[in-house]
């Protein structure tokens, strides 16, 4: 899809907002590989094109392998993921799909074994970040494919 609206360019204030929580989330202390799972499960049941592609192509410059990256849609089918990531991806369908009947007790209690009362909250907050995302990509357009990643900086470089 072309992008409808430069959100950017017209609601700048809106954008900063969303990079706040986006901060948040890269700097909460989640394990970057879930925050990668999480950003591609959302987006696909979402089902949008631009942050599909655009995370796909970071979780590869941060290390994760086509195997996983094409199976995050298949996850409950594959045995390429720990415990603790298969909690995440049941996490993130139950609040993408957030519907009136809310995240039952057995989700909340079966995904709370595998995370702390701060990150369940955190990754909550990463869930409705993607979610945010996504609605606005898909609602006002993106340029699908146009995206490239920054290189990931080296051990030295990060200090």
């Amino acid at each position: 899809m072309a992008q409808r609206i430069d959100y950017a360019k017209v609601a700048p204030g809106g954008l900063r907002a969303i990079m706040g929580v986006e901060s948040w989330v890269r700097q909460s202390g989640l394990d970057e590989t879930l925050i990668h799972l999480t950003k591609l499960r959302a987006s696909y049941l979402n089902g949008c094109a631009y942050c599909m592609d655009m995370h796909s192509k970071d979780a590869r410059v941060a290390g994760e392998t086509e195997q996983r990256i094409y199976s995050v849609p298949v996850w409950r089918e594959t045995p390429f993921y720990s415990a603790r990531e298969r909690a995440a991806l049941l996490w993130t369908e139950v609040v993408t799909e957030l519907g009136r009947e809310g995240v039952s007790d057995a989700v909340y209690e079966e995904v709370r074994t595998h995370f702390s009362e701060e990150e369940l909250t955190q990754l909550t907050i990463a869930v409705i970040a993607i979610n945010m995302w996504n609605r606005l990509a898909i609602a006002l357009g993106a340029d699908v494919g146009s995206y490239q990643p920054a290189n990931k900086p080296s051990s030295a470089a990060a200090a």
